[in-house]
């Protein structure tokens, strides 16, 4: 409501009484009277306060009234404040005609008119409450507008985000349909010869070295599901907080030369070759587990990508920090590339398909951090890429 908003009212005369007087005329409980005794008092409560009006008395020491206004009126924060002049010399002096070319919206002559004061000064005040209220409805409104374009910025946000959440999840069962049918097609065909060899009486065909070789591709291509599953499953537990980290003390170097024992038959299977360098043992708390899903990640996708060129592995310490590294001499990775590869279901082009979920990386970032550490690449277009694990001891 208009009358919550507070008015200042200035009264400004040389002579103490006019200035009570006049104050008590115009004094009301919603509004504050302040009175200066000079125009220096005056231009000093000028600064500090904002003005619904200005009542000057024309006639004082120093500076007079008329020279006050032309102050105010060529200053920025009072130059928009209503002036009244009050005067007890004769009308014969013209006083009003300088007043008003001083700026003044009205002029007043002494003995003063109560009601014609009052009044001026209720139009005043009113006018100020208005202007104020107008303004305080302008602010709110642009308040309100740059709310609605933050929301509405937020909502465009929002969808393009939400597009792109379709088309990664459309992107990613896309490719777990293709991964998963892979294994399971395979399972399948198995499946049918056997029952044609079977419903045939052909004996031969279950030997035993033949069954051993059945038994072997089945393990694949379960392995290669089970890998599949649980690579969702980790996606899932990081993104549910649920990822547990179980620290056991361990030698890294002793790990990392037992996995890669383990990827003999995917080495050969890639025509590639290994060497590894871990001289030392590096002993730190991890967990084992998930160290070994790390590094089992980052070797298979030196076999996927590094073109059938060899593989260098290198465990060592540092600075307080274990270190491994996988450099392959591959295909490269561009740097734009080497941005989003850390994201979930990204995966760098090549010029043959190649298999994953895309998610290798991503889980094992999300592992080392956990850990406390850093996973990074440094890669050229042709030259390979290398991967640096980084482990607080």
């Amino acid at each position: 409501m208009l009358s919550n908003i507070q008015a200042k009212l200035l009264i400004v005369d040389d002579l103490p009484e006019n200035l009570l007087a006049l104050e008590a005329l115009i004094k009301r409980e919603d509004r504050m009277v302040y009175k200066a005794l000079s125009a220096d008092e005056a231009l000093s409560l000028l600064l500090q306060h904002e003005f619904a009006m200005a009542i000057l008395d024309v006639q004082m020491p120093g500076m007079n009234g008329f020279e006050l206004a032309e102050l105010m009126r060529g200053t920025e924060k009072t130059k928009n404040i209503p002036i009244v002049f009050v005067s007890a010399a004769g009308r014969e002096l013209n006083y009003a005609f300088k007043g008003y070319e001083s700026g003044a919206v009205d002029f007043l002559h002494k003995p003063l008119d109560i009601h014609a004061v009052k009044s001026k000064v209720n139009v005043f005040v009113d006018l100020y409450r208005q202007s104020k209220a107008m303004k305080q409805q302008v602010d709110a409104l642009e308040q309100s507008r740059r709310e609605q374009e933050a929301l509405l910025q937020q909502l465009q946000s929002t969808q393009l985000e939400l597009e792109q959440a379709v088309r990664m999840r459309d992107d990613f069962m896309s490719i777990v349909a293709h991964e998963v049918r892979t294994p399971l097609n395979g399972l399948i065909l198995e499946t049918q010869l056997r029952k044609m060899h079977l419903a045939r009486g052909n004996a031969a065909a279950f030997t035993l070295d033949k069954m051993h070789a059945m038994v072997d591709r089945d393990e694949r291509q379960i392995k290669s599901l089970i890998r599949l599953i649980e690579d969702m499953l980790d996606v899932s537990r990081i993104r549910t907080g649920k990822l547990s980290i179980r620290p056991t003390r361990f030698d890294l170097s002793a790990l990392v030369r037992n996995l890669l024992q383990n990827f003999a038959p995917q080495i050969d299977a890639a025509e590639s070759s290994v060497t590894l360098d871990a001289e030392h043992p590096v002993y730190g708390n991890w967990d084992e587990f998930r160290i070994e899903q790390v590094i089992s990640n980052l070797l298979t996708n030196a076999l996927r990508y590094g073109a059938k060129s060899p593989i260098s592995v290198r465990v060592y310490s540092e600075h307080d920090q274990a270190l491994v590294e996988v450099r392959d001499q591959g295909i490269g990775i561009d740097q734009e590339n080497q941005k989003r590869i850390f994201q979930q279901f990204e995966r760098v082009t090549a010029r043959h398909a190649v298999a994953g979920l895309g998610l290798g990386l991503f889980i094992s970032e999300q592992i080392v951090t956990a850990h406390g550490g850093s996973i990074t690449v440094e890669s050229r277009i042709g030259e390979g890429a290398l991967f640096r694990v980084c482990l607080p001891l």
